[in-house]
């Protein structure tokens, strides 16, 4: 299940551009970033490896990383924020929260949150959850305004 997790984050950081050329470039150049090189940050619900974060090409704002959650926790409340998102559950299981209704979560699952539309996931399982996310702004699209 690892080498699965391993191979998900690869190909994520595949699609993501250098984070070491972050402070220097919006139009990053091609790169692999293995777990390793990740930053990684420990909290009290699990692990957060951030693969990249800033400006590609045509995205800001952008966030492609792998978080862990401990069994019975969740990294925060659903939420809300102006960037789309995708994530993609690659071990345990959970409950997806998406715009008021709770889904389970399994392995090989993709979220998709909107700008605005209130999501988030649930370890409910009795093992750490996987999953890969992706957050961004496209560079030249205007964004929707906050709902009130």
């Amino acid at each position: 299940m690892m080498l699965a997790v391993f191979f998900v984050v690869a190909v994520a950081a595949a699609f993501s551009a250098g984070r070491h050329m972050a402070s220097t470039s919006s139009d990053q150049e091609s790169a692999i970033i293995s777990r390793e090189d990740a930053t990684r940050e420990d909290f009290e619900w699990g692990s957060l490896y951030t693969f990249f974060s800033g400006e590609t090409f045509g995205t800001k704002d952008g966030l492609k990383a792998a978080a862990t959650i401990k069994a019975g926790m969740q990294i925060h409340p659903p939420h809300i924020h102006e960037e789309e998102e995708f994530m993609v559950v690659v071990s345990g299981e959970g409950t997806w929260h998406l715009k008021g209704e709770e889904v389970p979560a399994r392995v090989g699952d993709v979220l998709y949150a909107a700008p605005w539309d209130i999501h988030g996931i649930t370890n409910t399982g009795p093992v750490p959850l996987t999953f890969i996310v992706w957050k961004w702004n496209s560079k030249g699209v205007e964004l929707p305004p906050q709902p009130e």
